[in-house]
């Protein structure tokens, strides 16, 4: 993240955001905004609980900072960029940036949107950070609604590295381009997705977790060993490689005849996708060819190889040293 800050606060102007909901979600958008080199108003149904929360994530960063978690100075500097509004309208007044994180219920969200576009700037960029509610809905209330999307941080936002970017069919190309600079500002990366229910983080993560629970329900595993082996095979890739690139490696010709066996016991819910059976028709079959999801050159596959082997051990390492999770 330094020299993200360091060029964010090397600027003439320090950019103005602004965070609606100051609790565990929107407190930690605060701190990763604010430690990004911007001044940034926090704000809550009150004056006092926002100040309230302004004084949790002081002493939330010292302890981060004392368990090597921020760099030496965050305090410091959320004490100089991040500040305790009185209300709504007082924070997003100069805001360049606002991002609304109340809680997940429209009629909450709504009522709060339409405080903030009122108050807002009509050129200041407006960013839900809803999980599940169609932006298109979100964006009834607001005033020009092409300057409303969703950005989707992840909890512990301060330490989740992604955010999802979600356009409506009125969102505006440069409001697009304007909040992804503004989280690349920061040191996260960013993901276009479309306005669809679920969007694409939550459809992988409940897929997952249905087929998991459902594995669960009929006995052929246990919750724990279910876990264990998500950590320990597939997932323990999934720092690395997303799902198209673990697909291309492995040989798409492979995941085809994968799919074929599922289909003896559940012909529906694993029938091929198209897009997977129209690849290998046209022989393009991933690295093993040069082309498949990913298209990663024949003559790169040794390189790709030697990566994936060196960042399994690290992270084998890395695990080892933290030791197992507090869960038992």
């Amino acid at each position: 993240m330094s020299n993200a800050v360091e060029n964010t606060e090397n600027t003439e102007k320090q950019l103005q955001f602004a965070v609606v909901g100051s609790g565990y979600m929107g407190g930690g958008i605060a701190q990763v905004l604010a430690l990004g080199g911007a001044r940034v108003a926090l704000a809550d149904v009150s004056a006092e609980i926002a100040a309230a929360n302004y004084e949790r994530l002081l002493v939330e960063s010292d302890q981060f900072v004392a368990d090597g978690l921020f760099p030496a100075g965050s305090t410091e500097k959320l004490r100089k960029n991040l500040w305790p509004a009185k209300d709504i309208e007082e924070a997003v007044a100069n805001a360049d940036f606002i991002e609304e994180a109340v809680p997940e219920v429209i009629a909450i969200k709504h009522a709060t949107l339409a405080r903030i576009s009122a108050a807002a700037r009509p050129d200041a960029i407006i960013g839900s950070n809803t999980s599940t509610i169609s932006i298109a809905d979100l964006a009834e209330p607001v005033i020009n609604p092409e300057r409303f999307l969703g950005v989707h941080f992840s909890n512990p936002s301060p330490f989740i590295p992604g955010v999802e970017i979600i356009p409506h069919a009125e969102t505006s190309a440069a409001t697009v381009g304007a909040a992804r600079d503004m989280v690349h500002s920061t040191g996260k990366q960013t993901a276009v997705v479309k306005d669809v229910t679920g969007f694409v983080l939550n459809r992988l993560q409940y897929a997952l977790f249905h087929e998991a629970a459902q594995l669960v329900e009929q006995g052929i595993a246990t919750a724990d060993d279910v876990d264990t082996l998500v950590r320990t095979t597939f997932g323990f890739r999934l720092p690395f490689f997303g799902p198209f690139a673990i697909a291309d490696m492995a040989g798409l010709d492979v995941y085809d005849f994968c799919y074929k066996s599922l289909q003896t016991g559940f012909p529906e819910r694993f029938a091929t996708p198209k897009i997977l059976s129209d690849l290998v028709a046209a022989g393009k079959l991933g690295t093993k060819t040069g082309s498949g999801f990913l298209d990663v050159p024949a003559e790169k596959t040794a390189e790709l190889i030697a990566y994936r082997n060196k960042a399994y051990v690290a992270m084998s390492a890395l695990l080892e040293d933290l030791g197992p999770a507090p869960i038992h």
